[in-house]
């Protein structure tokens, strides 16, 4: 595999598109990282990490409207990849649906949204849009 991260979303984006309620995939830094920001965000319900014998793994509860049945998530979309990364710098830092969306940068601050990214005025790889 050569794009782990993109793996990762596709989990999430195929879950949310046959109506699961859980999804797992194997554990990273980048992952969890990914991860914690969709749930502090409200894109996702919880998270927990499964120790496993081989490699560790992130189960992830999806977060559906109650009434509607509605996936929170719209779209989840990979920007930067392998054969082509994106960087920008905090001037040019995008807006996702005109900020009602986020984008998922990972700087040298860590791994943060766009707004985090522009409040501590640091560029970095765009990793994904979610809206």
């Amino acid at each position: 595999m050569t794009d782990p991260i993109a793996d990762f979303l596709t989990r999430i984006r195929n879950a949310y598109s046959a109506g699961n309620r859980i999804v797992e995939a194997p554990s990273s830094k980048m992952k969890l990282a990914i991860t914690k920001i969709l749930c502090d965000k409200g894109y996702i319900l919880s998270y927990k990490v499964v120790e496993g014998t081989p490699f560790n793994t992130i189960k992830i509860a999806l977060k559906y409207h109650p009434q509607t049945k509605v996936a929170a998530v719209k779209k989840i979309v990979r920007v930067s990849k392998p054969g082509l990364r994106k960087y920008t710098d905090v001037k040019d830092m995008p807006r996702v649906l005109n900020g009602l969306g986020i984008a998922i940068v990972s700087t040298s601050k860590g791994v943060i949204t766009d707004k985090e990214a522009r409040d501590l005025n640091v560029g970095g790889e765009i990793v994904c849009y979610v809206y």
